[in-house]
């Protein structure tokens, strides 16, 4: 293949222009074509396509986010960087870890030959840390997090979305950041599903364009609910993968030790919220430990441990208003929820309710009446 003089041409107005998203796509192109007669040449050309250009603020010319056509709203909003932690399984910090050291040592990789596009995929219930990961590669690796909420590129007119995500391509391409695609599964479905209109699957195809039209040092990671409605040529184009799920017994302890604030009065009933929040996510954990303590800080009074302990019982968010919540009969409730389906004793209970051993005897002597 030969260079085309449209693509010289183009190289040389966006250079003049300043316009270095345009400047690096022609230039990936140019690549390409050059990889066929002289791959040494190709990698030379990728290298200093990759390094930073001039700011476009220094030469008068700001780069604005890529808007929708109707609309007008951001298609990609740029985040800061999270200050809460992450919390991951052995299996996700492994793999969080392999992921950021690929990232690093890229050109090493790529020199050898053995380098990996660099996507990231995040997959797993909501409320498991999927979005707050994403903000986590792009601190580690001291980049810009450029987040696009792929559910909301949407348009009634389905060749207006196919234009969005072009757009957000476009924009993204040759910057020294991360592009989270949220929701990816909104775009991205399986192009055999006999549902589907053309039109939608002509959405995905411009989906596999744009991911290939990245260069191989761009940094993509992806989220979805919903795994297995994606397309089996986007899960191809992710070679790193994280698959969240509830948080185990350990992480659980983790999180509330976490969200609840670390003290020695706490850490002993970490393990039996522990118990108590199996099933939930990090971010439902999250939202009773700040009301508790929400709670705490405005009557002026300790933790009441029995109320939050209620709140898990009942599937509702701590409030300490309820005056049910104070009852015996919860007491009594939860005297048996945590002997009978968490494997506690009388004396463990009696501590977590901040009542005596006599007391929690009495709860289950009332029941064995009641019964």
């Amino acid at each position: 293949m030969h260079l085309l003089p449209e693509d010289l041409i183009e190289f040389a107005d966006s250079a003049l222009a300043a316009d270095y998203t345009r400047l690096r796509k022609v230039g990936q192109r140019i690549a390409r074509t050059l990889e066929a007669s002289d791959p040494e040449t190709a990698r030379r050309f990728r290298l200093s396509l990759n390094r930073k250009g001039v700011p476009l603020r220094a030469s008068g010319y700001s780069e604005a986010l890529p808007l929708d056509g109707k609309s007008r709203l951001p298609l990609v909003e740029e985040l800061p960087w999270p200050n809460s932690p992450v919390f991951l399984d052995s299996s996700g910090k492994e793999q969080f870890s392999e992921f950021l050291t690929d990232v690093a040592n890229h050109e090493l990789l790529a020199s050898k030959g053995i380098s990996s596009r660099l996507a990231l995929m995040l997959s797993g219930p909501p409320g498991t840390g999927k979005t707050l990961l994403a903000g986590h590669v792009a601190a580690q690796l001291g980049r810009k997090l450029y987040v696009a909420r792929l559910d909301s590129v949407i348009s009634s007119m389905l060749g207006d979305t196919a234009k969005n995500i072009r757009s957000i391509f476009d924009f993204v391409a040759g910057k020294h950041a991360v592009l989270f695609l949220d929701e990816l599964d909104a775009v991205a479905k399986m192009r055999d599903d006999r549902h589907e209109l053309g039109e939608l699957k002509r959405v995905v195809n411009t989906v596999i364009q744009g991911l290939d039209s990245l260069d191989e040092s761009a940094i993509v990671v992806a989220a979805t609910n919903h795994a297995q409605m994606l397309d089996k040529a986007i899960w191809r184009r992710f070679p790193y993968k994280i698959e969240f799920g509830h948080p185990d017994l350990e992480l659980r302890q983790a999180l509330w030790s976490h969200f609840l604030g670390e003290s020695d009065e706490q850490d002993q009933h970490v393990s039996v919220l522990a118990r108590m929040s199996n099933g939930m996510s990090g971010a439902e954990i999250e939202q009773h430990a700040l009301a508790a303590r929400r709670r705490s800080v405005l009557d002026s009074s300790p933790l009441d441990m029995a109320v939050l302990g209620g709140a898990l019982l009942n599937k509702k968010i701590y409030t300490g208003s309820d005056a049910s919540t104070r009852s015996s009969d919860l007491k009594r409730r939860l005297a048996n929820y945590l002997v009978n389906e968490c494997g506690l004793a009388q004396s463990e209970v009696a501590r977590f309710l901040g009542v005596s051993r006599q007391a929690v005897s009495a709860y289950f002597k009332a029941t064995t009446d009641a019964s």
